[in-house]
């Protein structure tokens, strides 16, 4: 279920950073989903995880390089008080520091070429409808045609994306470091910042906020917020419902 929490999340902190940044409503939803997806990026250090299976051997074969990167990384950084274990889940990729190196390495893709951008937002969007499921993809394909139909040289905007979508890599992984935090386990995401002896030290609030993976406060909660949340922050959508409520409320009461 974390899945489809940490999509939701993604999907919702992508709808509130993009009006931030300049962005107009179409390019805000694909921004979106684009963070929607890149929420999950993290736990490709996770053989069974959704990043993982998504392109079968391809995405399989960056999980097994990145877990062997994370547990050679703990090694040569764990400090007196860290555990004694592998690194491999919830290290190196359940960092701010990873969350960067992603957004700067896509921001300079990009600039080398706008087929980059695309493959970006492509991955992003293919992660997102795994987890949330098949409505991402018309909702976001229907933004991207939406944003670009007007423009005159659709290729040279993609070109022009890449800090954007840097943007949204990084607020996608720093989403999820900020959710796996909230779990019983915490998430060690200010590493390389040694606290209380440890180089990697898990990140968590008092037990009493904290959830199991999977508790019903995760599904029945903080999922069902979540989804409630992205709707009222989708631009221009809340405005929209208030006023047919409200003009339905008048057409209501004209019949009494």
């Amino acid at each position: 279920m974390m899945g489809k929490t940490h999509a939701a999340t993604g999907l919702l902190a992508g709808l509130l950073v993009a009006p931030a940044v300049g962005t107009d409503t179409p390019q805000t939803l694909v921004f979106a989903a684009t963070t929607a997806g890149y929420a999950l990026l993290p736990d490709l250090d996770h053989p069974n995880a959704r990043a993982s299976r998504l392109l079968g051997p391809i995405t399989g074969l960056l999980s097994r390089g990145l877990r062997a990167a994370s547990a050679a990384l703990y090694q040569a950084t764990k400090g007196p008080r860290d555990e004694n274990g592998s690194g491999t889940h919830r290290h190196l990729s359940h960092t701010v520091l990873f969350a960067l190196i992603c957004g700067a390495a896509t921001a300079g893709a990009a600039a080398i070429t706008p087929w980059a951008s695309l493959a970006v937002v492509v991955f992003g969007l293919l992660l997102a409808e795994n987890a949330l499921g098949d409505w991402v993809l018309p909702a976001a394909i229907g933004a991207a045609v939406w944003w670009l139909i007007g423009l005159a040289d659709p290729m040279g905007e993609l070109a022009t994306l890449g800090p954007l979508l840097g943007l949204a890599v990084a607020v996608g992984c720093i989403t999820h470091c900020l959710g796996d935090a909230l779990t019983l386990s915490g998430c060690p995401f200010l590493f390389p910042l040694p606290i209380a002896g440890e180089t990697w030290y898990e990140i968590r609030p008092p037990r009493w906020l904290r959830f199991r993976t999977g508790s019903a406060w995760e599904t029945r909660l903080i999922f069902p917020a979540t989804l409630v949340g992205c709707v009222a922050a989708i631009p221009g959508l809340l405005p929209l419902l208030l006023e047919l409520t409200a003009h339905g409320a008048r057409l209501a009461g004209g019949h009494v």
